[in-house]
């Protein structure tokens, strides 16, 4: 029984760590946004804001993991911001996810998984 929930909660880290992931990739949606506005007018200010918020946010998340995994754990699920990023840049901006994105984020996943199991 205690494996079992030894494993739940490692899954449940896991997935706080993707989720923070998201959230830090989710900047990158702001700050985007804000370089297609004019420099200072409403909307770039607003865009940067958020920006700024979702960081304020990020880094709280991120020191209530750090409270509960090892550093080493926490930083290997960092790759996973890459592949989120490449994902909402295709759906919100149209870019382009190219065979060697595809290979680079199989790459990364690959590596979190091998660390993750040992």
């Amino acid at each position: 029984m205690k494996a079992t929930e030894e494993k739940a909660l490692s899954l449940r880290t896991a997935l706080a760590l993707v989720g923070i992931n998201m959230v830090y990739a989710s900047v990158a949606v702001f700050t985007k946004l804000a370089a297609q506005q004019d420099f200072l007018s409403w909307a770039y200010i607003g865009c940067f804001a958020g920006a700024i918020a979702v960081m304020g946010l990020y880094a709280v998340l991120w020191q209530q993991v750090l409270r509960h995994v090892e550093i080493g754990v926490a930083y290997m699920f960092k790759g996973t911001s890459l592949i989120f990023t490449m994902l909402v840049a295709a759906l919100v901006f149209g870019e382009q996810i190219t065979t060697m994105n595809i290979v680079g984020s199989a790459i990364i996943i690959s590596g979190v998984l091998l660390l993750a199991r040992s």
